[in-house]
C-alpha cells in the first residue's frame, strides 16, 4: 500500500490539483574581495602573458613597452631615427642657423638696451631652447623626459626626506652668504643678460658632474646580470613568458649565445645612453626641485628681514621694489636666483660624491632600471634567435 503523500511524478498533479511548489535555488552571492581572489586573477594574467605568440608579436609588445617606459632608444627604429638625426648634414645647417639669427637679433638687443651681455645671454638661450626642441622631437628624448618627470613627482615624498639630508648644512652655509654685503653687491650689479649667464653655468656645471657619475650606475647593474636578475626584471612584462622559455633552453644547451640573454647583458651604444639620460633627468629635477625651495626659503628671509635702507647701503644703489612689500626688490629677486642656482651646483655635486646618499636616491629607481637592463637583453636573445619560441606552461 501506497502513503497517500508518495507519488509518480509522471502521473500529474497531486490530489487535491495544486501544483508543487517550484523548487527554489540559492541566490548568488558576489564573491568577497579578499586576498585569495586576486590569485586567479594573476594567473589568469600570467596565461594571458605566457599565451603563444609569434617573435614579431612578441617584439612588436616590448617596443610598445619600451616606448611607455621611457626607453625609445631600446627599440631599433627609434635608434635609426636618432642616429639620422644626429647626422652633420642634419644638425651643423640647423645648428649654424640658430645661432646666426640669435646672434644677430643679440646684438640688435644690446644696442636698445645698452646691455653687452644681452648679446650672449640671447645666443645661449637661443641654442638651449633649439636644442632641447630638437632633443624632444627628432632625437626621441620626449618618452625619456616624460617618463623621468612621471617618477620624480611620483616619488616626492620618498625623496624630500632624503633629499633634506643635505640642507641643514647648505642653508646653513649658504646663509652666511646671503646677509653678505658683498654677495649683494655682485649679484646686484649683475645686468640680466650676465645673470642669465652665470646661472646657466651654474646649472652646466651640475649637469656635467651628473653626467661623468652617473653612468656607473648603469655598469654595476649589468654587471649583476644573471637568470634570477633576469626572472625578476621580466616578470610582469610583455618578454615575461620569452624570458623563461630562453632561460630553459639555455640550461638545456639547445641554444647559441646569441639566444643567451645573460650573454646579452651588457649596455652599451644608444641604449647605455637612453638609461643614462633618464638618470640625469631624473636627479636634476629632484635637485631642480630643492634649490627652487632654497630659492624660496631666502626670497621670505629677505622679505622679512632685510630692509630697503639696508640693501640700499649694502647694494651702494636705490632699490627698486613693490609698492606693498617694500623689502622685495630687484636685488632681493637677484640674490636669491644666484643662491639657489649655487645650491644646485653645491647639491649635484655633493650627491654625486657622497655614497649612502646615492645609494638611498638610486634605490627609488632601481626597479626601473633593472627591469630595463634585463628586458633588453632578453628581447636582443630573441631576436637573436630568430624562431617562433614553443608554448610555456606554468
Amino acid at each position: 500500500m501506497t502513503p497517500p503523500d508518495e507519488h509518480d511524478a509522471t502521473d500529474g498533479p497531486p490530489a487535491g490539483g495544486e501544483d508543487p511548489p517550484a523548487p527554489t535555488e540559492p541566490a548568488p552571492t558576489e564573491p568577497l574581495a579578499t586576498a585569495g581572489t586576486a590569485r586567479p586573477r594573476l594567473r589568469r594574467r600570467r596565461r594571458e602573458e605566457d599565451a603563444p605568440q609569434s617573435v614579431e608579436e612578441t617584439l612588436a609588445a616590448a617596443d610598445k613597452w619600451f616606448d611607455g617606459h621611457g626607453l625609445p632608444y631600446f627599440v631599433p627604429e627609434r635608434r635609426a631615427q636618432v642616429r639620422e638625426g644626429l647626422s652633420p648634414r642634419r644638425t651643423l645647417p640647423r645648428l649654424g642657423v640658430a645661432v646666426g639669427v640669435s646672434a644677430a637679433l643679440g646684438v640688435l638687443l644690446a644696442v636698445l638696451t645698452d646691455q653687452v651681455s644681452a648679446a650672449p645671454a640671447l645666443v645661449v638661450a637661443s641654442v638651449v631652447a633649439g636644442g632641447l626642441w630638437y632633443a624632444l622631437t627628432t632625437l626621441q628624448a620626449g618618452p625619456v623626459v616624460r617618463w623621468a618627470g612621471t617618477r620624480t613627482l611620483g616619488n616626492v615624498r620618498h625623496l624630500l626626506p632624503q633629499l633634506t639630508r643635505a640642507l641643514p648644512l647648505l642653508l646653513v652655509f649658504v646663509t652666511f652668504l646671503f646677509i653678505n654685503a658683498e654677495v649683494w653687491q655682485l649679484s646686484a650689479s649683475l645686468a640680466g643678460g650676465a645673470l642669465w649667464l652665470t646661472l646657466v653655468l651654474f646649472v652646466a656645471l651640475a649637469i656635467g658632474f651628473l653626467v661623468v657619475r652617473l653612468p656607473e650606475e648603469v655598469d654595476r647593474l649589468d654587471d649583476a646580470v644573471d637568470e634570477d636578475f633576469l626572472r625578476r626584471a621580466c616578470e610582469g612584462t610583455p618578454l615575461a613568458g620569452a624570458c623563461r622559455d630562453l632561460l630553459a633552453r639555455r640550461r638545456e644547451g639547445s641554444e647559441g649565445t646569441a639566444a643567451d640573454p645573460v650573454a646579452r647583458a651588457q649596455v652599451s651604444g644608444y641604449e647605455r645612453t637612453n638609461l643614462v639620460l633618464f638618470l640625469v633627468i631624473l636627479q636634476a629635477g629632484q635637485l631642480l626641485l630643492l634649490s627652487a625651495l632654497v630659492t624660496v626659503f631666502f626670497l621670505l628671509f629677505g622679505v622679512i628681514t632685510m630692509d630697503p635702507t639696508v640693501q640700499e647701503t649694502w647694494t651702494a644703489s636705490d632699490v627698486a621694489a613693490l609698492p606693498l612689500l617694500s623689502n622685495l626688490s630687484v636685488a632681493l629677486v637677484k640674490v636669491s636666483l644666484f643662491l639657489g642656482s649655487f645650491s644646485f651646483l653645491y647639491l649635484a655635486v655633493s650627491t654625486v660624491t657622497d655614497e649612502s646618499y646615492r645609494s638611498q636616491l638610486l634605490g627609488l629607481v632601481v626597479r626601473e632600471l633593472e627591469r630595463a637592463v634585463g628586458l633588453r637583453a632578453v628581447y636582443l636573445a630573441l631576436r637573436g634567435r630568430g624562431e617562433e619560441p614553443p608554448p610555456t606552461t606554468d
